[in-house]
């Protein structure tokens, strides 16, 4: 078995080279920033400024508007600073509190009468489901449902006034 190699010599392009240019030069379009409207080819947006909206350049700007010292490109005095020129201010990085941001009344309890009536004795059940035994002989009538808000203190006396976390009421 014998092999035919290929006859020495330069290789045929494989793609004529006025095609390769066109590839070329398409690819290399949208790298340059540049597009086409209407079959022209455009830079960027071609509006004329407002003619109420004075642009004027500071005196610390270079002369040539296409550069400045660092190298990056300088908006021209006609066009204002694109968006993504802009630099924002850093965000504000959070801190701890110094201080507890919930400081409730810890003397001051909100619930419902479990146990009503005239007293002295009174039940009444948190939100939390935190029941309490409450003694207040200045308390009046509390009826049995009702939504209260007390100021309590530990027990004075040793009166049992039945299942929960027994306190005294100081105001009703």
């Amino acid at each position: 078995m014998t092999r035919h190699l290929p006859p020495a010599g330069p290789m045929p392009p494989a793609v004529p080279m006025p095609l390769a240019l066109l590839m070329a030069l398409a690819l290399l379009m949208p790298l340059a920033g540049c597009a086409r409207e209407n079959g022209d080819i455009v830079a960027e947006d071609r509006t004329p400024p407002a003619a109420d909206s004075p642009v004027s350049r500071a005196p610390s700007e270079p002369a040539d508007p296409a550069a400045s010292p660092s190298g990056a490109p300088v908006p021209s005095a006609d066009r204002p600073t694109p968006l993504s020129r802009i630099l924002s201010p850093k965000p504000r990085i959070p801190t701890l509190p110094k201080e507890p941001t919930d400081n409730r009344p810890t003397d001051v309890i909100a619930g419902r009468i479990t146990r009503g009536g005239t007293g002295p004795c009174y039940g009444l059940t948190t939100l939390d489901g935190i029941e309490y035994a409450l003694h207040g002989t200045a308390a009046g009538e509390l009826a049995t449902g009702s939504f209260v808000t007390l100021r309590v203190a530990p027990p004075t006396s040793p009166v049992d006034c039945g299942p929960g976390i027994a306190r005294s009421i100081v105001t009703p």
